[in-house]
């Protein structure tokens, strides 16, 4: 029975059926017109080519519709086949028959649904994995086996971009390659070993960690993949943290020094007067009340970096307390033939939320640091006022002096603690200093969303800037 549902087999039901066809409208004409082919030749030879003509047109008119039958299905298949080369997946063929082109057709709308769905489900793991590659912090850029990127997220073009403009070095090999000089090595090796490699590189003032795989295909290395990530603030903490534990150790070596010494003195009654007795106690007071202002300001700098600074916020007057600071400091000033002025404009300098104490602190130690690092006759000027700068207000203060001034390398790094722009680290004990003093001011402005600045110039003096904001 399945011969009645194929293709072929209805080509030869119909072949046979026009066959029959013929033979019997021919038969019936001879049958009806048998006497005259006796009577007269030439009407038998005409009914004949009449016959063969109606035989002809309708066995072409026949195979005209079979062959349309059988060839319209396939063009539609055709055209559905290109439609689904240009990305139209979701092509379909109208199925009218159950013959072979019927199954073809069922076949080819089944492959159809199954590749619009596996081309979906890679779009969608394409999306996917593009949305993952530009979230990434890190930058991510893809290398062929010539040194040009073939994926880049766009923290890694961006950084490639930068490290472009670099100028190469003259004896750089790889200027004609889009792996920047930094990388190159890495990526040289990378290939050639064909294993995951890890370094660090130094570009300018920053500090890169770089993991770089190869790219593999049947064995060959076609290529790498560099993960790069900024590790300079790490890179900047972790010789904070060695500078500090080197820098504590250096400030409480020398009072300790001290004490011991002065300590072993009186006991062993190298002191031969009261006097001297006394004076040796008073260097071992000063010297514990120099560690004791030392650890205060380490607890201090410490809960501020943790945020744990208690600010008591309200409307403060920075008028009145720039007057009780230059009161507390005047005496002093005389003491050391230090001029102070203090220079206030006729309007208040109000801010609506402000830890007068703190801010106390910060003046302090601003105007410590001036006094210290001030000549006799010389000048310090104390001064506020009110500033407008990109429709916002804020109050100015600053601090003037004299002094011998701060060398422009060092300005960058006055804030750090412990930092001294006396390279050979020498302080006497009457100095009382921690190191710590300019890292707790700008600790303070930090917690009140301000800003300190200062400008300085050797021999000729410093000045701070401090800029509070008011609401």
């Amino acid at each position: 029975m399945m011969i009645w549902r194929s293709v072929v087999g209805k080509l030869w039901i119909t072949i046979i059926g026009l066959v029959a066809v013929v033979l019997l409208i021919l038969g019936m004409f001879l049958l009806q017109y048998i006497d005259i082919a006796f009577k007269n030749s030439h009407d038998v030879k005409v009914l004949f080519v009449y016959t063969a003509i109606i035989g002809f047109l309708l066995s072409t008119f026949f195979a005209f519709f079979l062959s349309t039958k059988i060839t319209q299905p396939l063009l539609q298949l055709k055209k559905a086949a290109d439609l689904i080369s240009q990305g139209e997946y979701r092509t379909r063929v109208p199925i009218r028959s159950t013959d072979e082109i019927g199954d073809l057709a069922n076949g080819f709308n089944q492959m159809a649904s199954e590749l619009e769905t596996l081309i979906r489900d890679l779009n969608h793991e394409k999306d996917h994995l593009a949305s993952v590659h530009r979230s990434m912090a890190d930058a991510v850029v893809t290398f062929d086996a010539e040194g040009q990127i073939i994926l880049a997220n766009p923290h890694g073009q961006q950084l490639i971009d930068q490290w472009k403009e670099l100028e190469w070095t003259d004896d750089f090999i790889g200027a004609h390659t889009q792996v920047p000089e930094p990388l190159f090595e890495l990526y040289r090796k990378v290939l050639r070993e064909g294993r995951d490699l890890t370094d660090k590189v130094q570009v300018q003032s920053g500090a890169w960690s770089v993991v770089m795989a190869p790219l593999k295909s049947n064995g060959t290395v076609r290529g790498a993949v560099a993960v790069i990530r900024d590790v300079t603030e790490e890179t900047k903490l972790e010789k904070l943290r060695r500078d500090f534990v080197a820098n504590v150790s250096h400030e409480i070596r020398t009072p300790l020094s001290m004490l011991q010494g002065y300590s072993e003195a009186l006991l062993d009654d190298i002191a031969g007067s009261p006097e001297e007795r006394k004076e040796l106690a008073q260097v071992i007071y000063e010297e514990s009340l120099r560690m004791g202002r030392l650890v205060k300001d380490l607890l201090d700098l410490a809960r501020m970096e943790a945020g744990h600074i208690e600010m008591k916020l309200v409307e403060t007057d920075l008028t009145v307390l720039l007057k009780r600071v230059h009161r507390k400091f005047l005496v002093r000033a005389k003491e050391e033939d230090i001029q102070l002025h203090l220079e206030l404009p006729s309007e208040p300098l109000l801010i609506e939320q402000a830890d007068e104490d703190r801010l106390e602190q910060v003046l302090t130690n601003l105007l410590d640091n001036a006094m210290r690092h001030t000549a006799k006759q010389a000048s310090i000027v104390l001064s506020g006022c009110n500033v407008y700068n990109e429709r916002k207000a804020f109050v100015e203060i600053k601090v003037k002096d004299e002094g011998e001034g701060i060398p422009q390398e060092d300005l960058p790094f006055i804030f750090e603690r412990f930092y001294k722009a006396d390279k050979a680290r020498t302080r006497g004990a009457s100095s009382g200093g921690t190191g710590l003093g300019l890292a707790i001011v700008k600790s303070i402005i930090d917690a009140h969303k301000g800003q300190i600045k200062a400008e300085s110039a050797v021999g000729v003096g410093t000045a701070f800037t401090v800029l509070l904001p008011v609401k």
